[in-house]
């Protein structure tokens, strides 16, 4: 089945053809017979012999982009003069920037912002290190770490690679939550650099996103950090989709009428998502979890077996079946895909359970295609922003690292997270939850004070939170002045 095409592979074209009636439409036509999406149509340029318009078209990928130019080329008395990829234009320079909260102006100015002023506010950190959370940018700034070597699709592309997408993640923090973050990858994948590392960097910050770092090394890697440091660090690969989807099957429960004890689970995938989604479940109150690879059922004394196996076969099947994903999914109520496209079929959904959910969340093509599954299933979700339902990360890692900045929170603890995934659910009003409506839309404002405010909460009672509900309210008292405690 074709992709659909989207502005991730967005263009413009810069055509000319003759200035006569039935031009315009002879391009557009060619276009549309090539299966662009046809978007702005913009005049540059008006000539008595001849027009030059510019023309936004979605394709599906690069190579049917470059068969689209090649049917407007191919016209008589056309010429496609330049191409703009509109992904790529987006992404010059990069995406992020670093701007001066107020201007420095004069001498005074100056003296304040920086010499001879600021030896008096460094003095007051060095007697007190917790004043660096309200007198330097720690206080709302998040450090996105990556090391390259498990990128979106894309696997190990490095660190060079790897930062567009970080620079995405910075941006997503800003425009969501209003938290400051900055991409670092490192031009490392051994785990103890890459823990030094970020040890040695978390001084500037209040809170460590990892991401994209690939598993087993990815669960060292936080675990060593959570004990290490005292600020919230959160591997968003696998709390962030694990938070997204406990809401959206909280809100999935409301539809079909089942209680999470009750429920029989098969996740497709058992790598950091899979097994960060397995505990969420279990904390929540999903008893009977099995999980899958592409050797078929995780189970206990099954060979070769690494870190995020081994962690299956000893907490989940516990009525320790075997045999393929088949087998697993024949009966279950919910299908979670976090691995690959196609593996489910039509004929596995028939044989689910009674109003059976599907979760298929590889991107950019899931397990199973909502087209085909639609007429067997009752609720069916994705982690593409093309069909209903979208299970996203942007919809916690915002929220979840406002509310634990604000708390000054220790670590993102189980409580956090489980209150950020009803946080979420709750969004959408219980009367508005429908089959195609489980979930927050990415957009949806709400969400992340929302999250924010359910996160810091779950600290004060956790007792992770270092600041007080008031102090949170109240913000900082004198710290201008120098004169009292933060």
């Amino acid at each position: 089945m074709e992709a659909i095409p989207s502005a991730s592979y967005s263009m413009t074209l810069r055509v000319e053809f003759p200035h006569q009636a039935g031009s315009l439409g002879r391009v557009l036509t060619a276009i549309g017979d090539a299966g662009g999406m046809i978007g702005a149509v913009d005049i540059v340029r008006m000539r008595q012999e001849s027009s030059i318009r510019d023309i936004t078209v979605n394709a599906s990928d690069s190579d049917h982009g470059g068969r689209i130019v090649e049917a407007v080329d191919a016209l008589d008395g056309v010429r496609v003069i330049n191409i703009s990829d509109r992904t790529f234009l987006m992404h010059l320079g990069g995406k992020i920037e670093v701007r001066s909260k107020m201007p420095v102006r004069t001498r005074d100015d100056l003296s304040m912002a920086y010499t001879p002023g600021v030896a008096r506010v460094c003095r007051a950190i060095a007697e007190d290190r917790e004043r660096a959370f309200n007198l330097t940018i720690k206080r709302n700034t998040v450090a996105v770490v990556s090391d390259g070597t498990a990128v979106l699709g894309l696997g190990d592309i490095g660190p060079e690679a790897a930062m567009p997408v970080m620079e995405g993640k910075a941006m997503l923090f800003r425009e969501f939550a209003e938290v400051d973050a900055f991409p670092i990858c490192l031009d490392t994948t051994d785990t103890e650099e890459i823990i030094s590392s970020v040890k040695n960097l978390a001084p500037g910050f209040g809170g460590i996103n990892l991401e994209d770092i690939a598993a087993p090394r990815c669960f060292e890697i936080e675990n060593r950090l959570k004990e290490e440091l005292d600020i919230p660090v959160f591997h968003d690969d696998q709390h962030g989709t694990a938070v997204v989807v406990l809401a959206a099957l909280y809100n999935s429960l409301k539809i079909v009428d089942k209680s999470l004890e009750d429920l029989r689970v098969v996740v497709n995938g058992v790598g950091a998502s899979g097994v960060a989604c397995a505990k969420i479940m279990l904390a929540a109150g999903v008893k009977n979890i099995v999980g899958c690879d592409s050797r078929g059922i995780v189970h206990q004394g099954r060979e070769g077996l690494d870190t995020s196996k081994g962690w299956y076969a000893e907490n989940t099947n516990p009525e320790g079946i075997t045999g393929t994903l088949s087998d697993a999914v024949r009966g279950a109520d919910l299908f979670l895909g976090l691995s690959v496209p196609d593996v489910l079929t039509l004929e596995d959904v028939k044989t689910m359970a009674e109003d059976p959910i599907i979760f298929a969340m590889a991107n950019p093509d899931p397990e199973i295609r909502p087209e085909i599954a639609v007429d067997a299933s009752r609720i069916i979700a994705t982690g593409r922003s093309d069909y209903p339902n979208q299970i996203n990360n942007v919809l916690c890692f915002p929220g979840i690292f406002r509310g634990a900045l604000e708390v000054r929170a220790r670590e993102i603890d189980e409580p956090m997270k489980l209150a950020a995934a009803q946080a979420i659910a709750e969004v959408v009003p219980e009367e508005a939850v429908s089959e195609d409506y489980i979930i927050p839309s990415v957009f949806d404002e709400r969400v992340a004070p929302a999250v924010a405010d359910a996160v810091a909460e779950a600290a004060h009672k956790s007792g992770s939170a270092r600041r007080s509900p008031e102090e949170r309210e109240e913000g900082v008292k004198g710290a201008g002045l120098g004169m009292t405690s933060t």
